[in-house]
């Protein structure tokens, strides 16, 4: 008997595709005067919207994933029915095919429907999706990435973003992001250049330090003091600085000239060819990568290995279970975000995981890390009860 023998398994067809958009509430959070970001607002709440996927299969296995945003799911009509009645395993070409289809936008419809393939597949190899990919790692070092500041006894000044990265600290952080306040109605350059000379002056010898305006400086000028003021306190990276909504490629490559802090630049920046321009043309250190934003764990980890081609550091946005699949496989990456945190209320995800999996506050060991799930697939359980309690719209491609 050969033993080494494959054991060969019947693939799957796609059945059809259910996607639900349903709603949940952030107790004690509000928006800040523009009404553009989430902030700490005591007593209040807000409604946010998040949806979930199920690719079912003509098979026993199926594949699940809750995330990703509310105007991706526009565009699933130009692609979920092509996947309809196709073998879910062949997710190299389903991607290719949706880019094309998707050429005329950004292309984030893509994104939820190539994690919930990637998580048919482990399911149905019977393995992790970082096993899949190559793991390279099972723990992964950790941020706190701060809500915007407010003005509501959170985070309202420069002493209250030091003392709540003293905090993390004391838990075992080993890095710290600031967003800093993103309305004129709050904030100032000025405030910013304080809080982060106040957070430097209190943890910069023992945390890495980044800094995030989200693209709220005005002008090139504003990002060049800011950066100035990073320098001083010897930031990690300085990220999407201002206006120009973080794709000049121009403009991040002078600033890139004129100060030392090293920059994180195309969260903002949509599609593999457009991350590797940005690269290619020094306008950044370090690249984002996500993978609800950029076209799945497939197009993530293209990005990935364009990263570790040119030498460089990727750095994958936001938290979730997909993410951390893809930092697992990846050795050129440095922290895992915990997004967004605060010291009076809760992260924005959506309580839809049965599993023990979170990504709040204190979901970091003592020494600062996160475990990779070790289930099959994404490794978490969603509650799918939860989700259908809360549906607002749901459709069917079949």
């Amino acid at each position: 008997m050969n033993t080494n023998s494959p054991i060969v398994k019947e693939s799957p067809n796609i059945t059809s595709i259910e996607v639900i958009e349903f709603c949940y509430t952030l107790e004690n959070a509000g928006m800040d005067p523009d009404g553009f970001d989430l902030v700490f607002d005591p007593e209040s709440e807000l409604e946010r919207k998040s949806v979930g996927f199920r690719i079912y299969t003509d098979g026993e296995v199926r594949g699940e994933y809750v995330g990703g945003m509310e105007a991706g799911v526009k565009q699933l009509d130009l692609i979920a029915d092509y996947l309809v009645g196709r073998n879910p395993l062949k997710r190299e070409k389903h991607w290719s095919k949706m880019k094309r289809s998707l050429r005329k936008f950004d292309r984030m419809g893509i994104g939820p429907l190539d994690i919930a393939l990637w998580d048919l597949a482990g399911k149905y190899y019977q393995a992790p999706i970082n096993e899949l990919l190559g793991t390279y790692r099972k723990k992964l070092p950790t941020y706190a990435s701060t809500y915007h500041g407010d003005m509501n006894g959170g985070l309202d000044s420069p002493e209250a973003y030091a003392d709540f990265a003293e905090e993390c600290l004391d838990m075992g952080y080993p890095a710290f992001k600031v967003h800093g306040w993103t309305s004129d109605k709050w904030g100032s350059v000025d405030r910013e250049i304080e809080m982060i000379h106040e957070v430097g002056d209190r943890v910069g010898d023992e945390m890495d330090l980044m800094y995030d305006p989200a693209c709220e400086l005005e002008k090139f000028s504003d990002a060049l003091r800011v950066g100035r003021a990073c320098d001083e306190e010897g930031f990690f990276w300085l990220e999407d600085p201002y206006r120009d909504g973080g794709i000049s490629q121009y403009g991040h490559k002078k600033l890139r000239q004129l100060i030392d802090t090293p920059l994180l630049q195309t969260e903002h920046v949509r599609g593999l060819e457009a991350h590797t321009d940005f690269i290619a043309n020094e306008a950044t250190d370090y690249v984002r990568s996500d993978p609800d934003y950029d076209a799945g764990i497939t197009g993530a980890m293209k990005i990935a290995r364009v990263a570790e081609g040119f030498g460089i550091d990727v750095e994958f946005h936001a938290a979730g279970p997909a993410q951390r699949h893809c930092m697992a496989a990846t050795r050129n990456s440095n922290y895992y975000e915990m997004a967004l945190v605060h010291p009076k209320i809760k992260n924005l995800t959506p309580p839809v995981y049965e599993s023990d999996y979170s990504d709040q506050l204190d979901s970091i060991d003592s020494e600062g890390y996160v475990n990779v799930p070790d289930g099959t697939g994404l490794g978490v359980e969603y509650d799918w009860g939860f989700i259908e309690e809360n549906e607002v719209n749901r459709k069917e491609y079949s």
